[in-house]
């Protein structure tokens, strides 16, 4: 998890500094990115030990993303695979985001659940904004990305950091 936090937050940075002239390598590495996270909520759909209806929702919310991230490969000669691609986008969030806050409101003993409901409800945001302006908002796509992925890697991060302090400590306590 450390080391996919540090990538998203690098893909982050990197689209809010480069916003005009990175979109179609923003959209690649962006590809990426929901693909590796489409596959592994795909999994993870299967292997949680989850209700039947979230289940659905991360398989749904897999599947969405690894459609999105192949759309991402697209070039943009004409209009309609921006507005095709930003519509997937702002679908994708908001899929995402209702999976993540459902689970986090389901679980009361999910670590740091406030942030997962919070990450969600924004995450839903930001998709309806996506689709209420497909076009007008390409540029602001970017920033929004951008922006996103910084906050989801630095949220990765302190989770793993988190993650590995718990462990330690529990590996502590069983030697000593």
């Amino acid at each position: 998890m450390l080391a996919w936090g540090v990538l998203t937050l690098i893909l982050g940075v990197l689209v809010l500094v480069w916003p005009g002239k990175s979109i179609l390598v923003a959209s690649i590495m962006f590809g990426l990115y929901l693909i590796g996270s489409g596959i592994a909520q795909t999994v993870f759909a299967f292997l949680l030990d989850a209700s039947v209806g979230e289940r659905v929702l991360m398989f749904i919310s897999g599947a969405l993303s690894i459609v999105l991230g192949v759309l991402a490969f697209r070039h943009y000669e004409a209009g309609w695979p921006i507005l095709l691609l930003a519509i997937w986008i702002g679908v994708g969030f908001i899929f995402q985001g209702t999976a993540e806050a459902g689970l986090a409101i389901s679980y009361r003993g999910l670590p740091d659940r406030g942030w997962h409901i919070f990450l969600g409800l924004v995450s839903v945001f930001a998709g309806i904004t996506v689709i209420a302006w497909p076009f007008g908002s390409i540029a602001v796509l970017a920033l929004v990305t951008g922006v996103w992925l910084v906050v989801i890697g630095i949220t990765q991060i302190v989770w793993a950091l988190r993650a590995r302090r718990g462990i330690d400590k529990f590996e502590r306590q069983l030697t000593g």
